[in-house]
């Protein structure tokens, strides 16, 4: 997977390269609320100007489900790219991504400039990776850059389908990923420490497998710690409980002792009578949740005990939130864990999605060795799977 052309094996100057980048930012009333996916492409798009060639750019953004719903169109992202770029960017607004329109306007372009498709996921064969969609974007250009690690772990027409008709490479954000989280993963500098949060255990079991073979300390928090306590033989009260996952988490337990990995789970959580910022909580041992009672985050001597693991952790890979952190009253754990990661002179890898969107809003997002752009790509990494949209990529 390490060995995959980069966007500087490719001879650009003079050629219309079609770069797939992740424009799917946030929006609220036609405004984009974050632009950090825009700024992350950058340094792809400007390698392409500088070097001469002429960038065709294409993303998806939410979910308009292969229809051409204004709600969901690239047009501000052409504005805001525009800006970052202090350049103008085209944008060829086809309900058919590549319409008349599309086709006119690249046949126009020179060298140095730029321009923005519309939304992939206008197309409904996008996300079925349908040949014909692949085949008219790919009519659109000579090379084909993949820099969008958001969706690498989809067989889309954008991605996949587009790179096995032009010669491919690798922009420098989905290198990144690969180089810091592949190599994380073949050769870790040791003690590895990872930690799994997130509601449920179901969506983590292959990456908890994957890592009982790698890790040598796996800390697990979050909603998914209930469905391990209850493993344990303890009550959980009215806490998240996946009850077909517990014989699963029984033999996890015994997994990681029998290879010797450490296995921590919470000492201690606060627990709340509803689901609610505005409930009563309080802190209670792990095994003594009562009746009625729900576990909302993990408690004052969880984290002194997480924070021991993370000071002699030298690669630490993070995964989903301690707690409901979007809630003030239990958002202490998450952010506990993000200082611990900052006190730390290990590689920190922050795995995308909520363990992200927690670290920014913490503050310390400036203090992590990596923060991954790819939630679910970047699971699926951490599974130990192959991810298409860069297996398809052509070999050095």
């Amino acid at each position: 997977m390490l060995n995959k052309k980069s966007v500087t094996d490719l001879a650009v100057a003079g050629k219309k390269v079609l770069v797939r980048c992740d424009f799917n930012v946030p929006m609220k009333d036609g405004a984009i609320t974050n632009d950090a996916r825009i700024e992350g492409a950058l340094p792809t798009i400007q390698y392409l100007i500088e070097n001469g060639a002429q960038v065709i750019l294409m993303s998806h953004l939410g979910r308009p489900k292969g229809e051409a719903k204004p709600e969901f169109t690239l047009a501000p992202v052409a504005v805001r790219l525009g800006e970052f770029l202090k350049k103008d960017v085209l944008f060829a607004d086809d309900a058919e991504v590549v319409g008349e329109n599309a086709k006119t306007m690249v046949a126009g372009m020179k060298d140095g400039d730029v321009l923005l498709l519309q939304n992939t996921r206008y197309r409904k064969e996008e996300t079925k990776n349908g040949e014909e969609f692949a085949k008219e974007l790919a009519s659109l250009a000579d090379l084909y850059v993949n820099d969008a690690f958001g969706t690498a772990h989809r067989a889309h027409a954008s991605n996949v389908g587009v790179s096995s008709l032009l010669p491919s490479a690798l922009g420098f954000l989905v290198k990144k990923e690969i180089d810091v989280m592949g190599k994380t993963m073949e050769a870790p500098e040791r003690p590895f420490v990872a930690i799994l949060g997130g509601a449920k255990v179901s969506d983590k079991i292959g990456v908890i497998e994957n890592l009982l073979d790698k890790v040598d300390t796996l800390i697990i928090g979050g909603g998914m710690a209930y469905t391990f306590f209850v493993a344990k033989g303890w009550s959980v009260g009215n806490s998240l409980l996946e009850v077909e996952k517990v014989e699963l988490a029984k033999s996890l337990l015994e997994k990681a002792e029998a290879k010797g990995v450490k296995l921590l789970l919470p000492v201690d959580n606060v627990i709340a009578t509803g689901f609610s910022n505005e409930a009563e909580f309080k802190t209670v041992a792990s095994n003594e949740i009562p009746d009625g009672w729900e576990g909302l985050d993990i408690g004052a001597a969880s984290i002194k005990l997480f924070e021991a693991e993370i000071a002699n952790a030298k690669t630490v890979v993070w995964n989903g939130p301690m707690g409901v952190f979007e809630m003030s009253n239990f958002a202490r754990g998450t952010f506990a864990v993000a200082e611990a990661l900052t006190k730390t002179d290990a590689l920190t890898i922050i795995g995308g999605g909520d363990s992200a969107a927690a670290v920014i809003q913490s503050g310390y997002a400036d203090k992590m060795s990596h923060i991954s752009t790819g939630g679910g790509a970047s699971l699926e990494l951490f599974e130990g799977k192959v991810l298409p949209g860069i297996d398809a990529i052509n070999e050095k």
